[in-house]
């Protein structure tokens, strides 16, 4: 293809989003290497539940081996890698997160779940919510800052980004 249709060529082409283009590269070594897709990867929060999606993680996908394509069919072993302490729940929820991933699949594609306790290192723990504390001049600073504002949702948007900016643990506490 000579350099000028090569570029009207992609000219023509619409734009993919880097997503779909990486899903396209990265599919096959994970069916190569894991057996699974990374769509069962991505998946993985809807699957497992909230409960369960930030302690664990999808591994591998161990299918049995056929000495013929005569052979039946036989389902697979999901290996999921959770973190220690969470390992008893996730194995207490494994019959419904089985249900799940066949459902996903749209076939009995998993018959049970082999569970490898390590760290889960993929997510960031959630913050959880602190208490905001100002001392009183701060406090008193902020009330006035709004003072003129009616709108109850904007007043209250307002105010707890002002306790954020002004909080005692904050790097603007001067």
């Amino acid at each position: 293809m000579s350099h000028d249709k090569k570029k009207q060529w992609l000219m023509k082409r619409p734009a993919q989003p880097v997503a779909d283009l990486v899903s396209k590269l990265l599919n096959p070594v994970i069916e190569r290497r894991a057996g699974m897709t990374l769509d069962l990867i991505a998946s993985w929060d809807e699957i497992a539940g909230v409960q369960h999606a930030a302690q664990s993680r999808p591994e591998k996908l161990l299918w049995p081996r056929q000495a013929s394509d005569d052979d039946p069919f036989e389902p697979a072993t999901l290996v999921v890698a959770c973190e220690g302490g969470h390992a008893l729940f996730l194995q207490h929820d494994s019959a419904a997160i089985i249900a799940r991933i066949n459902t996903y699949f749209g076939f009995s594609a998993v018959a049970r779940l082999k569970l490898t306790q390590k760290p889960i290192g993929r997510r960031e723990e959630r913050k959880r919510k602190k208490t905001i504390v100002l001392n009183e001049s701060k406090r008193r600073d902020l009330n006035e800052m709004l003072e003129e504002v009616t709108e109850p949702k904007l007043k209250a948007a307002l105010e707890k980004m002002g306790k954020g900016v002004f909080s005692e643990g904050s790097d603007n506490s001067s």
